[in-house]
């Protein structure tokens, strides 16, 4: 009997030494990253298979950049025909000098001879205008800023009581461009008040508007708004026939130059 007891003891000791071992192994396995868990979350913390995943830096969570505001960037502006522009030497101020681009898009700058500037922007106009002085300068340094530019502008043309070219300050519509023209005259066709709106340099898009039905239906959401450049024309008589575009010189026919 006291063999027995002696020999269950034994055993029980066996089973417990083999399970503390198996258990201290696994324990040491896991510290290794053998067979981690991955954390729930999947942002930080050991993967499956070993990888390890870490935190995006700032500004690089959806790879090189935001791709939400990747784009919206509001274009420079560029430079154009009559716009005025002053230029400042900080070390010659005997250079500095106000400039107005030509309609060839060059400008003449003092002794420097011509540069073109069209459809530069201000910071390239300067990059063309330090180039220009580098045979006369040592190392100039200029500063360029704009001092006028052609504001933005629509054309009434037609039956209204002050037909002419007016600024764009503000969100305006067809019936307010007329409106600020002097309003229709005794004469105007205005249900086939005619939007003229450039698509290029040689092509211009036409629309039609029934601007008697939208005011005395009060359908004035209809209304067109008014983008830089676009020509509104009210006619005395009824057009018969209006192609979708047409090109910029058949759209001059409708509005008067001796107007502007």
């Amino acid at each position: 009997m006291k063999r027995l007891l002696i020999s269950a003891l034994f055993i029980t000791v066996l089973w417990i030494s083999q399970f503390c071992s198996a258990a201290f192994a696994q324990e040491k396995q896991q510290g290794s990253g053998g067979n981690s868990l991955s954390s729930p979350s999947g942002l930080t913390g050991a993967g499956a298979g070993g990888e390890v995943t870490t935190a995006a830096k700032p500004g690089e969570a959806d790879g090189p950049g935001n791709p939400v505001l990747r784009g919206q960037g509001r274009p420079l502006y560029r430079l154009r025909p009559s716009d005025v522009v002053e230029v400042t030497f900080t070390l010659s101020p005997e250079f500095n000098q106000t400039l107005t681009v030509q309609p060839d898009g060059y400008v003449n700058l003092k002794d420097a001879g011509m540069v073109p500037a069209q459809d530069l922007t201000i910071m390239d106009f300067r990059d063309a205008v330090r180039q220009a002085y580098l045979g006369y300068l040592h190392d100039p340094q200029v500063a360029v800023a704009l001092k006028d530019f052609e504001h933005p502008f629509f054309i009434v043309g037609g039956e209204v009581g002050r037909p002419g070219k007016y600024e764009l300050r503000s969100d305006t519509t067809v019936a307010e461009a007329v409106q600020i023209a002097g309003g229709l005259t005794s004469q105007a066709k205005h249900s086939q008040v005619v939007l003229f709106r450039r698509v290029d340099n040689g092509l211009v898009e036409t629309r039609l508007l029934n601007l008697k039905k939208m005011l005395k239906e009060n359908g004035l959401k209809e209304d067109a708004h008014l983008r830089p450049g676009d020509m509104v024309f009210v006619p005395q008589n009824a057009i018969s026939k209006l192609a979708r575009f047409i090109t910029r010189p058949g759209a001059s026919m409708y509005v008067n130059p001796a107007q502007f």
